[in-house]
């Protein structure tokens, strides 16, 4: 698929990365032509220096035959403008626009062909970390809990710890624990070494594992692997742009939230716009300005800004002085895994999550969800099966003899409104969403051919 990115940020960046490996000719457009030059060292794409929205630019970087327009620039307005300039001047069959202002997304008349800035797909980065973090309260002690189906199931990651009540015990025990309930063990991930689990695969303590269930039985199989967390009620936000805002804004009316803002017109905005947060004046990382907000009492402490040396920073002070949970955005990579699982619980990478709803986009085969994993190196995905026996790879055989690539588990298949739990025997129907999980994504390609349906079908 030849795919050209607009914008060499983290977000273009990672994407150029992930695209790059699955053999697809990327084309990167951005200002800078320095940041192009590095980019190009590192992967194997090609890259155009020139404004993103120029139609000159676009010509250049190979817009005529194209088969999609990812813009991804910092500016909504040339992501907008290149998105209608691919349509009028080359009719690029899909165009993805990223948006981080909420203001343009009030309407679908404003992206339609006829009409409007004819954009196939709206991507708003800080409504999917806003929405990724809500998962992460409402759900303690979870890593990472990602919806699929429209939530009737999750994939959820957890620690687990001594004392667990499957800890020490093999995965075929989870049944005799819990007998009334399905779940599924997708992946054990053992010192950032993955484990494909068998039944006689055995949970040590420290191990993060990824398991698979319908979202009301969540909380009981993540009682299996470590002490159930109380509920939390006390929130801190460190920032209030347009992620901290979005999140106060989902979650004021089920918990206690205060956020705190250092630039005072912001905050009378927050004031304004919010109903029962409170809106607190000052830097986060000011000592006395957390004792006197009782940061001791606080379930949940969230740095949020757009910088991650001061969200880094807050965070430590914030455990320090009391804390129970600390979670912060984290936007350089290599920042990431220095700082998640010590003194920050949870290091959220905004282009890893942004990375899945783009890729959902992206896919071969009829792919509904994709959602990155592991800093990226694995993939979970939603795939719907289509045709027949003499048509697919997947439909009318049991799971067992679906020809999976290696370190590839299918979890759970959603029919209809009925969520099932994968087992050897359970038989793949037509439409049925089938969720998989992927250790290695160099096997996505096979993944995606399996769920192509063969000329017979049509």
């Amino acid at each position: 698929m030849k795919i050209i990115i607009l914008g060499a940020n983290q977000v273009g960046s990672t994407l150029a990365e992930t695209l790059a490996n699955e053999a697809n000719d990327i084309t990167v457009v951005d200002n800078d032509s320095e940041r192009l030059r590095e980019l190009k060292d590192q992967i194997d794409i090609g890259t155009m220096p020139g404004q993103a929205c120029h139609p000159d630019v676009l010509t250049r970087a190979g817009g005529e035959d194209a088969d999609m327009i990812i813009a991804v620039t910092e500016s909504d307005e040339i992501n907008m403008v290149a998105c209608r300039v691919a349509y009028s001047l080359f009719q690029t069959p899909k165009k993805i626009c990223r948006l981080r202002s909420s203001a343009y997304l009030v309407s679908d008349k404003l992206f339609s062909k006829k009409h409007g800035i004819a954009v196939d797909v709206t991507i708003s980065p800080e409504l999917i970390v806003s929405e990724y973090i809500e998962r992460l309260i409402d759900l303690p002690g979870s890593l990472q809990v990602l919806d699929f189906a429209d939530g009737r199931v999750q994939l959820v990651a957890v620690k687990a710890f001594y004392g667990g009540p499957l800890v020490g015990q093999e995965i075929r025990l989870l049944r005799q624990h819990m007998p009334n309930i399905e779940t599924r063990v997708a992946a054990i991930f053992r010192k950032d070494r993955p484990i494909i689990p068998e039944g006689s695969t055995v949970i040590e303590a420290d191990d993060e594992v990824f398991f698979v269930a319908a979202q009301e039985n969540i909380r009981a199989c993540m009682g299996e692997l470590r002490r159930l967390d109380k509920p939390y009620k006390k929130i801190i936000i460190a920032g209030g742009g347009n992620i901290g805002m979005r999140l106060a804004e989902t979650i004021e009316e089920r918990y206690q939230v205060k956020i705190i803002e250092h630039n005072p017109q912001r905050c009378a905005f927050l004031s304004e716009h919010l109903n029962k947060a409170i809106v607190l004046n000052g830097e986060a990382s000011h000592q006395e300005l957390l004792l006197d907000e009782n940061i001791e009492d606080t379930d949940v402490f969230l740095a949020l800004t757009n910088d991650d040396e001061a969200n880094i920073m807050s965070s430590l002070l914030a455990k320090r002085l009391g804390a129970k949970k600390v979670m912060a955005i984290i936007n350089n990579p290599a920042y990431v895994d220095l700082v998640q699982g010590g003194e920050i619980d949870i290091a959220i990478s905004p282009q890893q999550a942004t990375i899945g709803s783009l890729l959902t986009h992206v896919r071969r085969g009829d792919v509904v969800n994709v959602h990155s994993l592991r800093r990226g190196a694995a993939e979970a995905l939603e795939a719907i099966a289509h045709g027949d026996q003499s048509s697919s790879k997947v439909v009318g055989k049991a799971i067992e003899d679906i020809d999976l690539p290696e370190g590839t588990t299918i979890g759970a298949i959603v029919r209809n409104d009925e969520v099932l739990i994968a087992h050897d025997d359970t038989v793949v129907e037509s439409d049925d969403h089938v969720i998989l999980f992927l250790v290695d994504r160099k096997t996505i390609p096979e993944v995606e051919r399996l769920f192509q349906v063969g000329l017979s079908f049509f």
